[in-house]
């Protein structure tokens, strides 16, 4: 935004109420607006496993570290690592650094069952994914089905094994799902005050009404997300707005409404500095173990984080035989997975998904997916993403998906291909050009399937028939050039 028209580009109405709110902060917080807004980007764990990696990607991309987030890292712009084969590769996801507050502040452990409720386009979802290491149930949902389909996508590029995307509103699943889930993430559907700076056009919109009609819109998910949180669960509520209306006040009511929920205190992730919560204009009580990250403050965008509980014993609970999904039963199915796991999965990739996945595998159509062990059945809901895409049955055999591919690493295949991660090779698989060797490269030997890396980092399938790689690279996500 130009220096001369920070105040005069934003509603006048909205810096009123800001000026109100923040007091002797206000100057401070005007002046943030002609600053360069923090760029963030944050390494995926299901990946990058080793440290000496994490320097690597840090001198690459001039990565400077999110104190606040485990993973986090502010980037270079020059760098722009959206444009590299990496970020095709799931490396890293971009996201802003504020928002990565929240899924540290959740602190989801391997084996929970976890819920992202408003989770498009995916940064949250995707930075709990790496927190659950595989193990455990994640449902991600989005209401909007445009968007639904951005988080699919998304989740698929991160190597996300045990996530289901679903496409309902909170009371559809508030049905489903009663106490069922350990911690639940509620980043509500908001007038976007703080991304005021990232996002000019979102300034044109905003006016009181809308910031009204977002409060009794969130308070209305927050009353269906307690539904679905076990007793001694936790939950997080997220918004990128400053309006006390849509923060504080929310929280506050929500309380008056579900007495059996508390705020916790003392949560805060750790290097994270934060303003004034309070607004004392309307006598508000100012919410102490609730906070908002300022972008005069911190560095990164404007955001509010409320971290509740909820009463009772945190007793878990196995699913019952009769809630559980339909495996496949079928023997020819089984048979053509066993046999494309045992040509293309050396010893390690039969551990992550051979004999395992026979026990826990779907079948919709002829399209076949590993689910979650902790999911239940799910029929009768919008599902676009019911855990893995393993891939799909042809006439007795099978091929694989590209999710698949996503998943794995270099240990886990027989064969493999090496590109250098910005060579001419790579921009050629991601044209979906055909490849040949020149020097009689058979990785595979004669023919098979062979797992195509950007460096050292899966992105894709081949067909090896003798020296040609025959590209698998989806047609939706070539590029042009």
């Amino acid at each position: 935004m130009p220096q001369q028209s920070a105040g005069q580009r934003l509603p006048k109405q909205f810096l009123i109420k800001m000026k109100s709110l923040l007091g002797e902060e206000y100057d401070s917080f005007l002046q943030s607006y002609h600053a360069e807004r923090a760029r963030g980007i944050r390494l995926n764990p299901l990946k990058v496993f080793h440290e000496e990696e994490k320097k690597e990607l840090t001198a690459r991309f001039g990565l400077r570290k999110v104190p606040w987030a485990e993973e986090g890292y502010y980037y270079d712009m020059e760098t722009r690592p959206g444009n590299h084969s990496f970020h095709e590769a799931g490396v890293f996801y971009i996201q802003e650094p504020s928002a990565m507050a929240v899924a540290e502040l959740l602190k989801p452990e391997p084996g929970e069952r976890v819920l992202d409720l408003c989770a498009a386009p995916g940064g949250k979802t995707t930075q709990i994914g790496g927190k659950l290491l595989g193990q455990g149930f994640l449902l991600s949902n989005e209401i909007h089905p445009a968007r639904a389909k951005i988080l699919s996508q998304n989740v698929e590029r991160m190597g996300i094994v045990n996530t289901v995307v679903t496409n309902e509103d909170p009371e559809t699943l508030a049905l489903r799902f009663p106490c069922f889930f350990h911690k639940i993430v509620v980043d509500a559907p908001c007038s976007g005050e703080g991304m005021f700076r990232k996002e000019e056009e979102a300034s044109k919109q905003w006016s009181p009404e809308n910031v009204a009609m977002c409060a009794r819109r969130q308070a209305e998910i927050l009353d269906q997300a307690a539904i679905m949180l076990k007793p001694g669960g936790r939950m997080i509520y997220s918004t990128c707005t400053f309006s006390p209306e849509e923060n504080e006040r929310n929280i506050e009511k929500f309380l008056e409404r579900n007495r059996d929920f508390s705020i916790e205190h003392g949560a805060r992730p750790e290097g994270l500095s934060c303003g004034r919560a309070e607004w004392s204009e309307t006598g508000l009580k100012a919410l102490t173990d609730t906070f908002r990250i300022w972008p005069h403050v911190a560095e990164g965008e404007g955001h509010y984080l409320a971290v509740l509980k909820k009463d009772g014993d945190a007793k878990d609970f196995s699913l019952k035989k009769s809630s559980r999904p339909a495996y496949v039963k079928d023997r020819q199915v089984k048979e053509a997975w066993r046999t494309f796991a045992e040509e293309t999965f050396t010893r390690e990739g039969h551990r992550a998904f051979g004999e395992d996945a026979l026990n826990h595998m779907v079948l919709f159509g002829d399209q076949l997916y590993l689910i979650p062990k902790e999911m239940p059945d799910l029929k009768g809901l919008k599902v676009l993403r019911p855990g893995l895409h393993l891939g799909t049955l042809k006439k007795n055999r099978f091929e694989p998906s590209h999710a698949l591919a996503l998943c794995l690493n270099r240990e886990q295949v027989k064969g493999v291909k090496a590109m250098e991660e910005e060579g001419p090779e790579i921009k050629a698989y991601l044209r979906g050009e055909v490849l040949r060797s020149d020097t009689g490269e058979k990785p595979y030997g004669d023919k098979g399937w062979v797992l195509m890396l950007a460096g050292s980092y899966s992105i894709g399938w081949s067909r090896q028939v003798g020296d040609t790689f025959k590209n698998c690279y989806p047609k939706g996500l070539r590029r042009r050039s």
